[in-house]
């Protein structure tokens, strides 16, 4: 039997990720909003046999396995406890959470009942960023020291818009931001020390921001984020024997260089996929919900709790705080 996703909100990324589901020939099933008519537009619009006007009763429809919490910022964790205490395994859409005690409730809940829980940060799934691990695995760049990433938009200005919006969990942080931070992790490890700098927008959040990581060993990390300025969007790993340049690292282009210590063309790697990318998250999920296993290989709930805590540190040097959220130690 196919395993069955359930859409746990109806904004733009939740349809995206539906669109992706279909690509890949999965299963979404059902879809649930706050309003019913929303849901039953969605459901018309993307074939989806089940609408339901409320999450509790998404999460509790028997013809639903997974649920793709797809809400701001701020509902990630309520969404997904829901869906855990319903006995649903979850993939939780980028940031995990708003910080790292979120992050702990749903993975020690996830734990406890036996359930998948899984970040969607599509990226990591991605076939170049597989065969970037193959490339490190087998030691073609020698000791990797450095890694240098950003995610610069040029995005909407409207002060009540979700980025711009600190209710919402706004700001170039967490919804950019996390891509060169879960990069910077995935390759290097968690980090041992953090710096942080950023300029605010008017409403208080983080227009830009600019990190150094030390990493174990010496090595560092270099990111930027902005969500007002467009920017090349690139990553580069740079090792004692060469080095990899990614061109649009975060999904558009899926190609890459690896360059000698010489700096001539060691490969080229490029590849072609459907849609925006979404399904090679949703097809991991399904590999192992069918295993029997609870935690990526590629990216383990331990490890979203901790780059959550890199985060939270960004925010407590930069002066930014959520409605709700007591100011790192207090």
């Amino acid at each position: 039997m196919s395993i069955r996703w359930g859409i746990l909100a109806t904004g733009g990324i939740a349809a995206a990720f539906t669109k992706d589901l279909a690509t890949a020939g999965l299963t979404a099933t059902a879809v649930g909003s706050r309003s019913l008519e929303k849901a039953q537009a969605f459901a018309s619009k993307y074939g989806l046999a089940n609408a339901h006007g409320s999450y509790e009763e998404l999460v509790a429809d028997p013809e639903v396995d997974i649920v793709y919490v797809a809400t701001p910022h701020p509902g990630h964790v309520d969404g997904a406890i829901l869906a855990l205490e319903a006995g649903k395994h979850v993939l939780v859409e980028k940031p995990f959470t708003l910080n790292a005690d979120e992050a702990r409730r749903i993975t020690e809940l996830a734990s406890r009942k036996g359930l998948l829980v899984l970040e969607a940060m599509w990226t990591r799934f991605l076939p170049h960023i597989v065969r970037l691990h193959e490339i490190l695995d087998a030691g073609t760049l020698g000791d990797v020291r450095t890694v240098f990433a950003d995610h610069n938009q040029n995005l909407p200005k409207d002060p009540e818009h979700r980025l711009n919006n600190p209710d919402l969990g706004g700001g170039a942080l967490l919804d950019l931001g996390i891509y060169p931070v879960s990069f910077a992790v995935d390759v290097l490890g968690v980090p041992t020390s953090v710096k942080a700098i950023a300029a605010k927008t008017a409403t208080g959040v983080d227009r830009q921001t600019a990190m150094v990581l030390g990493h174990e060993g010496g090595r560092q990390s270099l990111l930027h984020a902005a969500l007002d300025t467009r920017g090349p969007n690139r990553s580069v790993v740079i090792g004692t024997l060469g080095r990899v340049e990614i061109e649009e690292g975060w999904g558009v282009a899926q190609s890459f260089t690896v360059f000698d210590e010489a700096g001539e063309v060691a490969e080229r790697f490029e590849t072609h996929i459907d849609g925006r990318g979404m399904q090679f998250q949703a097809l991991e999920a399904e590999r192992l919900i069918e295993a029997g296993e609870i935690a990526s290989p590629r990216l383990s709930p331990a490890e979203s709790v901790a780059i959550m805590a890199v985060l939270d540190e960004v925010r407590a040097q930069i002066g930014l705080v959520y409605p709700g959220e007591q100011p790192k130690g207090e």
